[in-house]
């Protein structure tokens, strides 16, 4: 499967540790170099960005770790996973949103996986060849978590998970079928399936009004093809402030709050334990990550992609609210 066709068509136990390790592109020091105060080092995973893989269910998966020299690995720290759209690769989302340098003035682990073929399975129609194939990428980022848990002292009350698009809607099914993230950031996405019995989960939903892809008044966007051929993409979820009301009622919230500045509204609702649920309307833009790296202008032509906005900056809104929602106590 071509990466184009697929940007057109969309715009089990691991046996491996994080001692499968390519060099990366390291930010500071070396984790075997002496470390301030009582952080303890953490051997064969260097600061800065590192790439590794791991097996699951057969298949050799690959993906990134960024480890900033300001995570102090002596107290358990936060972690995101950042899921790329479709067409996207790990490297194109830690280069494209800015996780990185949020992670170094924050001082949390961001983790890049890579799709097979470029792509996430949501489901048996979606998207493109790992739906197709039958990938179990829910089974991949559950491993990849634990694994990376098992290595570094990852906070288990502090495990986020965001995405753009396809990522999105992978991160949604995340929290849909399991209990591993204390709150989701989607970007320009939905929630496309089944979700018949979700826990309750912090939930930030970002979306343009203009998006033509995922809209956000719901449907079909212009990428989809009913989940049909050799790439299936269907994508028909609800719309943007639909999906918002559906997870205050598995949250049990209050009534959202909404204020309005300039194309940016925000729909805010506190819910029980501490949660909260928030929908962010961004009235002029289309399919994209807001305050992300601009499109090479001759890629944003060539494949009719919407320019990021620039009237919000999605990583530190969505880090913002990680960071003010860890999972409850006994929750």
């Amino acid at each position: 499967m071509g990466t184009l066709t697929l940007l057109v068509a969309l715009t089990a136990p691991a046996g491996c540790s994080l001692g499968r390790e390519d060099t990366g592109s390291p930010a500071g020091p070396s984790a075997d170099a002496p470390s301030s105060g009582d952080a303890r080092p953490a051997p064969g995973v260097p600061v800065g960005s590192s790439t590794h893989t791991i097996t699951v269910d057969g298949r050799e998966r690959g993906y990134r770790l960024y480890r900033p020299a300001s995570a102090d690995l002596a107290t358990p720290v936060p972690l995101v996973v950042m899921l790329h759209g479709a067409a996207g690769t790990g490297e194109q989302a830690e280069q494209a949103y800015g996780w990185t340098a949020q992670a170094d003035r924050d001082g949390f682990l961001v983790l890049f996986p890579d799709g097979l073929n470029r792509a996430w399975a949501v489901g048996p129609q979606c998207c493109g060849a790992p739906a197709r194939e039958g990938v179990d990428d829910v089974g991949f980022i559950t491993e990849l978590v634990a694994t990376v848990g098992r290595e570094l002292p990852v906070d288990p009350a502090r495990r986020y998970v965001t995405g753009i698009s396809n990522g999105g809607l992978l991160a949604y099914k995340l929290v849909c079928d399991t209990t591993t993230f204390a709150a989701i950031g989607a970007v320009a996405s939905t929630l496309t399936g089944q979700c018949a019995d979700p826990k309750p989960v912090s939930v930030l939903h970002i979306h343009g009004r203009q998006d033509q892809t995922m809209p956000y008044g719901g449907g079909p966007g212009r990428r989809d093809n009913g989940g049909t051929g050799r790439n299936p993409v269907k994508i028909d979820g609800p719309p943007a402030p639909e999906l918002s009301a559906r997870w205050r009622s598995v949250d049990s919230c209050g009534a959202p709050k909404v204020t309005t500045d300039g194309p940016v509204t925000r729909s805010t609702a506190s819910c029980a334990q501490g949660r909260a649920v928030e929908l962010i309307t961004v009235a002029d833009a289309g399919h994209q990550w807001p305050g992300g790296r601009p499109n090479p202008p001759r890629a944003e032509k060539l494949l009719d992609l919407d320019p990021p906005s620039t009237a919000l900056n999605a990583t530190d809104t969505i880090w913002r609210f990680f960071a003010a929602h860890p999972q409850p106590s006994g929750g």
